[in-house]
């Protein structure tokens, strides 16, 4: 009798072929094949008369083959067999293009169920390579037919059957992995019943059920998940207690006066550090607003407790433009501050470990090398880490381990809609900064195509006559990289050559993520400095890097990068006071390509461009491959699943409140472990 763990190949027709292309799907069992669910649905239950067949539409008729079918060959490599079905109500037309073998395929007189696009020209009806099959004989037509992500080696039909034999065989023995009080509250359909009409729904309201079933069991799995793999650090942890202080001192120092966002981020952080237990708390604002000012007023308040603050950045450039920053800030009241990097001489490193030891800094910025074991930090009260998905939680942790339970800060740029940020930060309680500070430079946003490239090579030229600098942005380093198979993407070091002999007087530098990082460094430094007028890049500039003087930004091959990284890009301009632009060059003609991008020509609100991104991307796209903090969801849609996702995770938090360890669920339990064991760091 076959199980779930009953191999693939021992359907009939599987031979060796066929089982290493199901593997690349990652189907090797029963059990993958029944929980590899289709992509989307072909409706061909609804039969319609020729004479209801609307123009445009994609439907089923059922007819008889009126007129005997002829091939004719109209020119070289295009042959046509065309021939006119009819019913009761009216006639149409069926063509099928370069199958010569359709000719003998259908028999005059018979009657055939067609499945397909209906076209017309003035009163008459066809269809175009209609699925068909003999109307006595229905298999694949009057129903829903499951259409699943393939390869090129194995054909949807193989996938259909392989999909029905499964679930025929051992369907039945599906795990239902929801408490029954679970299921009852949530009115929920049974696994098997779920998991049967996911593949081969007998109505669209059974699909419907049926999704509804297994979105709020994958959530539910991934809630559970979370929670244990945050078990060790959710719960309150004794830490510690800062004495109370007046931030309005803190505010008084400042040229400037901090938004309202601001100021309800820092008061929150300085009741977390004095309530006697250990901050944990995430810091997420839109590019420019004033992230670093929350982090400086919370290492002001540890200073007035005698205590000391460490800051750690992913980058060089990215420290050494913090160490600017907080000195401008903290300086001013009287607070000391340091940098310790990789690339500073062994004396530079001496000197400023001996200085943190002796506590003559009150704060200390730097990149890993604050990580290393002969870095001491005593009374170290703060941590604060700077775009965290860059670390993972082990750095983040080493850090925090330089002191006795010190209070930890984490500052991210990338918005993402708070539902989203409470999974993946799920230790982390959350500021959001939604505020803007005055002054900050709006950007206008434009798209254009390849045929603008004289003009937009024009503006590039003026803009840096004016004594401004650009940033150019491609997908890809190099020519002969592969990238989705699409030849047409522009490459940071072939761009950066067609970019130097446009403007031979210019200065052109290029950076991309496959130089050493004193390499990167040495470009940005040069970029910062003024001795570069182009930059080009790849996405390793998205993060951080503060250029006042660059006031445009050309995003080359714009409809191959995620909403939230565009904006992670534009944001590296208009950081001064020039008015800046941000141009996105993109040729594709899709349509959802083109939605996303015009999104970003209307708004610059980072979170609304969050909440498209989500929607039409997934989550993945937010922190880039296998960074994002969730393994890749089947079937849940992060974006349109958000209000399952919610009560999923009321109803996980509330079983693992009375069964944290998930003992008295054996199979749920093991359901979980996999899944994390599966996305390993993923979460991290």
């Amino acid at each position: 009798m076959a199980t779930l763990d009953t191999p693939i190949t021992n359907l009939p027709g599987i031979g060796d072929k066929k089982a290493a292309a199901f593997h690349k799907l990652g189907i090797y069992t029963y059990g993958d094949m029944i929980s590899y669910f289709p992509r989307r649905y072909d409706d061909r239950s609804r039969m319609v008369p020729i004479a209801m067949a609307i123009p445009e539409d994609t439907c089923c008729v059922q007819a008889m083959v009126a007129t005997q079918p002829t091939l004719s060959r109209i020119r070289r490599g295009m042959e046509l067999v065309k021939f006119r079905i009819a019913d009761d109500s009216g006639v149409m037309d069926v063509t099928y293009f370069n199958q010569p073998f359709m000719k003998n395929a259908l028999t005059m007189g018979e009657t055939y169920n067609f499945y397909g696009k209906v076209s017309a020209m003035g009163s008459r009806k066809s269809m175009s390579n209609p699925v068909y099959e003999k109307a006595a004989q229905p298999r694949i037509t009057g129903r829903i037919i499951p259409v699943y992500h393939s390869t090129t080696q194995l054909s949807q039909k193989v996938i259909v059957a392989a999909a029905e034999q499964c679930l025929n065989a051992c369907g039945h023995q599906v795990i239902d992995l929801l408490p029954e009080e679970v299921t009852r509250r949530n009115n929920l359909c049974q696994a098997e019943y779920a998991y049967r009409n996911i593949h081969f729904p007998e109505s669209m309201l059974a699909l419907d059920i049926a999704r509804r079933r297994m979105v709020f069991e994958e959530l539910f799995v991934l809630a559970c998940a979370i929670r244990i793999l945050h078990s060790g650090s959710s719960a309150p942890v004794e830490g510690l207690r800062l004495s109370s202080c007046d931030l309005n001192t803190f505010y008084a120092t400042l040229p400037f006066t901090p938004t309202g966002a601001q100021k309800r981020a820092m008061e929150a952080a300085l009741s977390d550090m004095t309530s006697g237990l250990s901050m944990n708390r995430l810091v997420q604002g839109d590019v420019g607003s004033g992230k670093t000012l929350v982090a400086a007023g919370c290492i002001w308040a540890a200073a007035q407790s005698g205590k000391v603050s460490a800051m750690m950045a992913p980058t060089e450039i990215l420290a050494e433009q913090h160490l600017r920053t907080m000195r401008k800030f903290l300086e001013p009241c009287g607070l000391r501050v340091g940098l310790l990097t990789g690339s500073m001489t062994a004396k530079e490193k001496r000197t400023a470990k001996a200085a943190l030891a002796n506590h003559e800094y009150d704060l200390i910025v730097g990149t890993h090398a604050v990580l290393t074991g002969d870095v001491e930090i005593p009374d170290l009260a703060l941590v604060i880490v700077d775009e965290q998905h860059r670390f993972g939680v082990e750095q983040r942790a080493a850090l925090a381990q330089k002191g006795e339970k010190p209070h930890v800060l984490v500052m991210s740029a990338t918005p993402i809609p708070r539902t989203l940020a409470l999974i993946i930060y799920g230790d982390l309680d959350v500021s959001i900064i939604d505020e803007l500070p005055p002054g900050r430079q709006t950007i206008d946003t434009l798209l254009v195509n390849e045929s603008y490239r004289q003009r937009l090579n024009g503006f590039v030229r003026k803009q840096v006559e004016t004594g401004r600098q650009v940033f150019v942005i491609c997908p890809k380093v190099e020519e002969d990289e592969e990238k989705e198979n699409d030849l047409n993407l522009k490459s940071a070091e072939e761009h950066a050559k067609y970019m130097q002999s446009e403007f031979p007087d210019l200065h052109v530098g290029c950076v991309h993520g496959r130089l050493k990082e004193k390499q990167k460094d040495a470009v940005m430094s040069a970029f910062v400095s003024g001795d570069i007028d182009i930059l080009v890049a790849t996405t390793v500039v998205e993060v951080g890097v503060d250029i006042p003087n660059a006031n445009l930004m050309i995003i080359e091959n714009a409809d191959r990068f995620g909403l939230s990284q565009l904006h992670q890009l534009r944001g590296r301009i208009g950081r001064g006071e020039h008015k800046s632009w941000c141009v996105l060059v993109s040729d594709s003609t899709n349509e959802v390509s083109r939605e996303r991008l015009k999104i970003m020509v209307k708004t610059s609100d980072g979170f609304a461009i969050s909440e498209e991104d989500l929607r039409l991307r997934g989550p993945g796209d937010f922190f880039g491959n296998r960074q994002h903090g969730l393994p890749e969801t089947h079937i849940a849609d992060l974006g349109a699943d958000m209000n399952v996702l919610v009560t999923a995770q009321e109803e996980a938090n509330k079983l693992m409140e009375t069964d944290p360890e998930l003992e008295q669920h054996p199979k749920l339990k093991r359901h979980v472990l996999k899944l994390l064991e599966k996305a390993g760091d993923t979460f991290n």
